[in-house]
């Protein structure tokens, strides 16, 4: 098979796109300020992303969709283009980025890569594995990881039942996807508010596709609780 490179260079070829949704407020977190501008190892936590995405050689550019009335950005960094469409919910605010990039020239043949601002700890190597794994796919896929732990299901704070944990897998991001097909999808769950929309891959399995896991990496996590800033900061303070 054709490395991604070879497929980037043919006349034609689609391109690849970042798409931030950044307009949450992130509640569960306990921060005064939306977790993504927490300062992280001396910067906000969205710049750390940022960063390890304008790495990847392959991505035309990053849209970072923040709330219209979201003061934080004095400017954009290089390769960063700001869209203040975000909704009231992540899956709108992607759904509205999707629109963004399409008036901005990108094609519905191209690929978008969907990735959390709070997945401050993803590699650019990382971002090149999900391409190289899913350029020439049918359907795309997402970054994820066999579920490591038991999983118990609860009834009224006791366990209810253990759960089978064979073929379960953690769903991280980036999440890849044709523009055309994952527009499509959220704009048939977008009548009923995107219910069961968790994350672009279910509106893609709602719409009758199975995406492609590949494997990612347990630092790849989602900055959530205030216990995970702290492991956060130490992780990027090893790289640096």
């Amino acid at each position: 098979m054709p490395h991604a490179d070879t497929e980037l260079t043919r006349p034609g070829a689609p391109r690849y796109h970042a798409l931030l949704p950044c307009a949450g407020t992130g509640t569960r977190a306990g921060t005064d300020i939306p977790k993504q501008y927490q300062p992280i190892a001396g910067q906000p936590m969205v710049m750390h992303t940022l960063a390890a995405l304008r790495a990847v050689a392959r991505l035309q550019g990053c849209v970072v969709v923040i709330a219209p009335d979201d003061a934080f950005w004095a400017s954009p960094p290089v390769g960063t283009t700001l869209a203040r469409c975000g909704g009231a919910t992540r899956a709108e605010s992607v759904f509205n980025g999707l629109q963004a990039l399409r008036e901005q020239g990108a094609d519905a043949h191209d690929w978008v890569l969907v990735h959390d601002a709070a997945r401050c700890l993803v590699t650019p190597a990382q971002v090149d594995a999900l391409i190289d794994a899913c350029w020439n796919d049918a359907v795309g896929g997402l970054l994820a990881l066999p579920l490591p732990d038991t999983l118990k299901t609860e009834t009224g704070g006791r366990v209810a039942a253990t759960v089978e944990r064979a073929d379960k897998w953690l769903a991280q991001t980036p999440q890849m996807f044709r523009l055309g097909a994952l527009q499509a999808a959220l704009a048939a769950t977008a009548p009923g508010g995107f219910a069961g929309v968790t994350d672009e891959a279910s509106a893609m399995e709602m719409a009758g596709h199975r995406p492609l896991l590949v494997r990612g990496s347990a630092q790849n996590f989602k900055v959530t609780y205030p216990e995970d800033f702290a492991l956060a900061e130490a992780v990027l303070r090893s790289r640096s």
